[in-house]
């Protein structure tokens, strides 16, 4: 708690800076043009405060607090707990309001015995476990028997575009409570056809390949993912196959395993200042892999957002302004997720937009911005309305420095995923992880191509040295312009009526069915 003389000193500074606002708004109609908005006046002022060497320096404690605590600061780790610690405690003495909000993760999981799949009607069958099918880890343990019901499935199986099963509500529109789902593999992501499948009374889910060149036979896959709370398998396509053709197929599935939660903290900071019924998010994953200290991946992102709060913490901010420091995303976005699942759907919607930035200095760099519109037309989709204009808000900034930047598509790899698949507009910076740099790329941005963006991505080495300081301040500039310029304006972002009828509309939260065993 801070002593009375701190309180009392930032009471005074705050005033002093809403005068100074208030003096800004009267002389507003005898300055320039370009100079005559609130967002561009503080946005201006944020970009110049919010330096890279003191980015830099929030960067050498994640690498000091990982040389300490065993080269990492994975989930679970004292490495976490010491930069959740860092975090807060830099915010909570600059004024905001510091919440830690525990999130479930996997700690350990087990098998006691092998799974069982056998078909009991109308005909005998017993599946080779670890052969014809595997756990998807980390089920819980089940023992059901019950009839089979495909969902939405493609027999025979198409090229791709590949099959859809599972990946909407609507697929279970006719599904009967106490079945056990058989839903193909294909677009989008394994956790959200097993989530759906739970929400619509299923007792066990099979997952079976899709039967396409390359992706037919069973392997096994850890989800990260538990929380449907029912067995699941992983089939190969001659399994599924055969299933779904069988009118009644009804079958005996047993899961038998030992599954441990652990609980971990993300950190969330909100401003002092504000209408706290239109909220600007921003946010970036905290965590690091078990194998390295993560100061790239993404210690970047932490560090340019932590130092962004910082220096805009006495900004009389018209928006409610959260900074988010996710727990878990390495083991599937697990911190995210559940934020935005414990949401109501009143906070959901004064959530007027996120802003997501997870690797933001890689040494072989590209200004990647996420492909709000689009405009590619190849790949995932665009995100909810007013994700384009966030793309072009970030666009407008490297244009200004005249910089170049590409798309990068929500490919569901990062923690804007929750957000888009509950409709709030989105956006962000990528600076590239394990993909090559193409030679286009090396033309507009430097380096070498035909080198990943990250060579030390997931990597032991992503430590200090692993950084381009260029791109670094470059980005951690357009961070502190497009959180200043939407916590004064929110005029090109939907209002929460047109938010809430996205949601409706939402495109899947993850675009690949093995998205989060990609990170």
């Amino acid at each position: 708690m801070h002593s009375p003389p701190q309180r009392g000193v930032r009471k005074r500074v705050a005033q002093l800076v809403t005068m100074v606002t208030v003096l800004v708004l009267s002389l507003t109609p005898s300055l320039p043009a370009s100079a005559t908005s609130l967002d561009d006046v503080f946005a201006k002022l944020l970009v110049k405060q919010v330096k890279g060497t003191n980015v830099k320096k929030h960067l050498d404690a994640f690498q000091a607090i990982a040389t300490a605590n065993g080269g990492n600061r994975a989930a679970g780790s004292p490495g976490y707990k010491a930069s959740r610690d860092y975090v807060a405690g830099k915010l909570r003495k600059a004024g905001y309001k510091v919440t830690l909000q525990p999130i479930n993760y996997v700690e350990s999981w087990s098998e006691n015995s092998a799974p069982v799949l056998a078909q009991t009607a109308p005909n005998a069958k017993t599946y080779a476990a670890n052969e014809d099918f595997y756990t998807f880890p980390p089920s819980p343990s089940g023992e059901v028997t019950a009839q089979v019901q495909a969902v939405d499935v493609t027999l025979p199986p198409t090229p791709a575009p590949s099959s859809t099963s599972g990946c909407e509500v609507a697929d279970f529109a006719g599904f009967v409570p106490g079945r056990i789902a058989l839903i193909q593999r294909g677009t989008c992501a394994f956790v959200q056809k097993i989530q759906n499948a739970a929400a619509a009374g299923a007792v066990g889910v099979i997952v079976f390949n899709e039967g396409q060149p390359g992706r037919t036979e069973a392997y096994s896959v850890d989800l990260g993912e538990w929380r449907a709370g029912i067995p699941m398998l992983f089939a190969d396509f001659a399994v599924g196959n055969e299933l779904a053709s069988t009118p009644g197929a009804t079958v005996h599935l047993k899961v038998d395993a030992n599954l441990r939660l652990g609980t971990e903290d993300n950190v969330i900071a909100e401003s002092r200042f504000g209408d706290p019924n239109e909220v600007v998010m921003v946010g970036a994953h905290l965590d690091s892999v078990p194998e390295g200290p993560g100061i790239n991946d993404n210690g970047s992102g932490s560090a340019a957002i932590l130092e962004t709060a910082l220096q805009m913490s006495l900004y009389p901010v018209r928006y409610k302004t959260r900074f988010a420091f996710w727990a878990a995303e390495e083991l599937g976005l697990l911190g995210s997720d559940q934020y935005v699942e414990k949401l109501t759907p009143a906070d959901r919607d004064r959530i007027r937009l996120y802003l997501n930035f997870d690797m933001v200095a890689s040494p072989n760099h590209a200004y990647k911005l996420y492909d709000g519109d689009d405009s590619d037309a190849v790949g995932s989709p665009a995100g909810p309305p007013g994700s384009d204009a966030i793309e072009k808000r970030l666009a407008k900034f490297f244009s200004g420095r005249g910089l170049a930047t590409v798309g990068t598509d929500f490919d569901g790899r990062s923690d804007y995923g929750p957000f888009i698949a509950a409709g709030i507009p989105a956006g962000g910076i990528f600076t590239g992880a394990e993909g090559i740099k193409t030679a286009e790329e090396a033309a507009l941005f430097g380096g070498t191509a035909g080198v990943a963006y990250d060579p030390c991505y997931h990597a032991a080495c992503d430590t200090i040295s692993n950084l381009n300081l260029t791109a670094l301040d470059v980005d951690a500039d357009a961070i502190a312009d497009s959180t200043a310029r939407y916590a004064f304006n929110l005029r090109s972002i939907p209002d929460r009526a047109a938010a809430v009828a996205a949601r409706s509309a939402a495109p899947p939260a993850y675009t690949r069915d093995d998205a989060h065993a990609a990170r």
